[in-house]
């Protein structure tokens, strides 16, 4: 079989390999697994939480993201003796990148009930590209229980995303915008600086979370994109007075002439064009790259459709409230 169809055998049995995992995490039929837990551990040897898991059905409390690599180990050990058996695959883990299972070219994210975790970043585009592999994600418990000595872990939820949906819901709706637009006027530097605007914003910043709703409406007519300008003005008073009635710091004053240039344009779409642009240079200078060849090729061809939260921190910060609230 190749990885495809490995992949494809555990989707197949997904929920079956996630009744192991969690009767694993219990610390029963742990003695079963302790001869692969050894190999796949670190130099060869049996992790330290191994004999209290086996014991008393918890590990240690310790951070998040050690916590996430005990589900990794346990999970692909519970792959290869109950899943895969009979196939006589040996696993091994290899986080690099997030391909944590390498034989399959699967990641595994296990977010608690804050949904969120966070990943090395490697290119804004991923936000709308996603990854070029699969991943599993699993809900842990984590969260109730991180306040105590000991966590008795389980997974509560899980989801299989296919490599396109790990990337902003959001951000792939205004996407898909801007390359229906694109078909239609043909113009690929307009829409290589749209894109790139997207991949880098940031809808923490108050303008460019309202420039975002207006790249949305870029393939409509001038009549809607002239009403979400006129929403966002009168927002913009909304919110500036409310700042001062607390006597906060306003927002500043060239946000709305931004939105005013736009709404007096005749020629919309280039306004538009030059404002996004000129958020991207003001706020990432030089470190905003335009689409790479490949990037533009995969954009022109992607399913553009994001599942979850993607925001910029040190690193990725992915939420994965989206698929399992709904």
């Amino acid at each position: 079989m190749n990885k495809l169809e490995l992949r494809g055998y555990l989707q197949d049995n997904l929920e079956l390999s996630i009744n192991y995992l969690n009767r694993a995490l219990a610390g029963e039929g742990l003695e079963d697994l302790r001869e692969i837990l050894t190999r796949i551990g670190r130099g060869g040897n049996l992790p330290h939480w191994f004999e209290t898991l086996l014991k008393n059905g918890t590990i240690p409390n310790l951070d998040g993201k050690t916590v996430g690599s005990i589900v990794e180990m346990v999970y692909v050990a519970v792959l290869e003796k109950y899943i895969f058996h009979d196939r006589q695959i040996c696993f091994y883990v290899n986080p690099a990148r997030g391909i944590d299972i390498p034989l399959l070219d699967l990641g595994i994210k296990s977010p608690s009930e804050n949904f969120c975790t966070s990943e090395p970043f490697f290119s804004a585009y991923e936000r709308i590209l996603g990854n070029e592999y699969d991943a599993l994600i699993l809900l842990t418990n984590y969260q109730d229980h991180k306040k105590q000595t000991s966590v008795r872990l389980q997974i509560k939820d899980f989801k299989y995303l296919p490599g396109s949906e790990i990337a902003d819901e959001y951000i792939c709706e205004v996407a898909r915008a801007i390359r229906e637009s694109f078909e239609k006027h043909q113009n690929v530097s307009d829409a290589k600086r749209l894109i790139r605007f997207i991949a880098y914003s940031n809808q923490s910043d108050w303008l460019c979370k309202e420039l975002l709703k207006i790249a949305k409406l870029i393939n409509q007519d001038e009549l809607q994109i002239n009403n979400q300008v006129n929403a966002a003005l009168i927002k913009y008073d909304k919110d500036s007075q409310k700042k001062i009635s607390k006597d906060e710091e306003p927002i500043p004053l060239d946000y709305r002439e931004v939105l005013q240039l736009i709404q007096i344009s005749n020629l919309k779409i280039d306004i538009i064009v030059n404002k996004l642009d000129a958020w991207v240079i003001d706020n990432w200078g030089d470190s905003a790259k335009l689409p790479s060849q490949n990037e533009w090729n995969r954009y022109l061809t992607s399913n553009l459709n994001g599942k979850i939260g993607m925001s910029f921190a040190l690193q990725w910060r992915y939420n994965f409230g989206k698929i399992f609230k709904k």
